[in-house]
């Protein structure tokens, strides 16, 4: 068997897909199938595009990260506690929000999308520290990579088979249906053990403050300011190229089956074969090397975005719009897989193992503020210049993240302990 499928095919790896299952449905329901819904029941743009406000909690995050780090739950664990916890309340809380009538009171929806964000926002701190913890250095970059495929593949649930189940079914069964796709990551929450505790803050003060000042003391200043930048900057123009991807879909006269069967699944596998690609590549190309030929990638596609945009809205949708929207979503959807892998093996490489909780939530809550409050632009910025000047101006925002890497990754700059994701 060869060495790398020997590497994928154990314990933990597969314990990888669960975690990146059950973090990424939460997400995906909130960028594809809550848009999809409320502008199929006549929800103007901007008040769609404003919804991604509702996802602040994956910003802030850190601010309450300490608590998961200094508690465990009676009988569980810190690990696992938080993430059963929480997973069985996103599944109540899927199912709660199906049953709401846009059209007659939107407060409702944003009052419970808005703890949907919350828990989701929790779980993903339980759910990066068990992983970290559960890996060895040499594993983080393959688990990594499987961990953001599971990620992307959730995407198929509220991003594909969803919106098909909604032109057959109400509504509230398909939030139900969707919700009931956490029981996986429940059952995986309640039969692993709790890792080792190594390092784990004695009081409440230590697990606020500590991280901060080691992060701080090791990169100084500077370097933690060129860090936190570069983290914020380096996925912001793909961010606000997909923010509205679905009501774009919709504008340029594709159906909720077509996004369902095409455009999901031509966005799902070239970012899963990307991903794992790219965590196999960083084997040898080494972190920052992969930083700047995925983020090319990454840059260039989005371009495709701005081709559709000149040929439709269409008339007609035939064999060659959908094969074109295929092939405009396939590359971009490469492009995110290979950058994605690339910028979580940066991230977990930039963590400390004292402090795993903390410090992975105030990087990837960094990373979420484009999606959080830079994308609820996006409906006044489409109105305002169009699908067209919109892409362009993603195309813009992407470059940079990519001049940063001069400081903060140069291509001669990385050692060969650094190659070690």
């Amino acid at each position: 068997m060869p060495a790398w499928l020997s590497a994928l095919l154990t314990r933990k790896m597969l314990i990888c897909i669960f975690t990146g299952f059950s973090s990424g449905l939460p997400l995906y329901l909130l960028l594809n199938l809550l848009p999809a819904w409320l502008r199929s029941e006549g929800v103007n743009l901007k008040t769609i595009g404003f919804f991604a406000l509702i996802q602040f909690p994956y910003t802030w995050k850190f601010l309450w990260s300490p608590l998961l780090d200094r508690f465990a739950l009676p009988g569980l664990g810190r690990r696992r506690g938080w993430m059963l916890a929480t997973q069985l309340g996103l599944l109540l809380t899927i199912g709660a929000l199906g049953g709401q009538h846009p059209q007659e009171n939107i407060w409702p929806i944003l009052w419970l999308a808005t703890l949907l964000s919350f828990l989701s926002a929790t779980q993903d701190i339980a759910v990066d520290a068990f992983r970290r913890e559960i890996l060895r250095d040499e594993e983080l970059g393959l688990g990594n990579a499987v961990h953001v495929n599971a990620y992307r593949i959730a995407g198929l649930i509220p991003g594909s088979l969803s919106l098909i189940l909604a032109d057959r079914l109400p509504w509230d069964q398909v939030f139900w249906i969707t919700g009931a796709f956490m029981l996986p990551g429940m059952a995986m929450a309640w039969l692993v053990s709790e890792p080792a505790v190594k390092g784990a803050p004695k009081t409440l003060r230590a697990a606020v403050t500590e991280p901060f000042e080691e992060f701080i003391g090791r990169q100084g200043w500077q370097g933690a300011l060129l860090v936190l930048a570069f983290i914020f900057l380096y996925k912001l123009g793909d961010s606000l190229c997909t923010a509205l991807a679905t009501p774009f879909y919709l504008d340029m006269g594709f159906t909720k089956t077509d996004i369902g069967l095409i455009a999901k699944h031509a966005g799902l596998w070239p970012a899963v074969i990307g991903a794992l690609l790219g965590g196999l590549w960083m084997v040898r190309l080494g972190i920052n090397r992969a930083l700047w030929l995925f983020g090319v990638v990454q840059l260039v596609s989005i371009f495709g975005f701005a081709w559709l945009a000149t040929q439709g809205p269409f008339s007609e949708i035939g064999g060659t719009e959908r094969i074109a929207l295929a092939l405009v979503i396939g590359l971009e959807a490469l492009g995110v897989g290979l950058g994605t892998a690339a910028f979580v093996a940066f991230i977990a490489r930039t963590t400390h193992p004292a402090y795993t909780a903390t410090q992975m939530a105030l990087f990837t809550s960094l990373a979420a503020v484009p999606r959080t409050f830079i994308n609820a632009s996006a409906g006044w910025l489409v109105e305002s210049l169009g699908w067209l000047n919109f892409f362009w101006l993603c195309a813009a925002l992407a470059v940079p993240g990519m001049v940063l890497l001069l400081k903060v990754a140069p291509w001669q700059g990385e050692t060969a302990a650094e190659t070690k994701v």
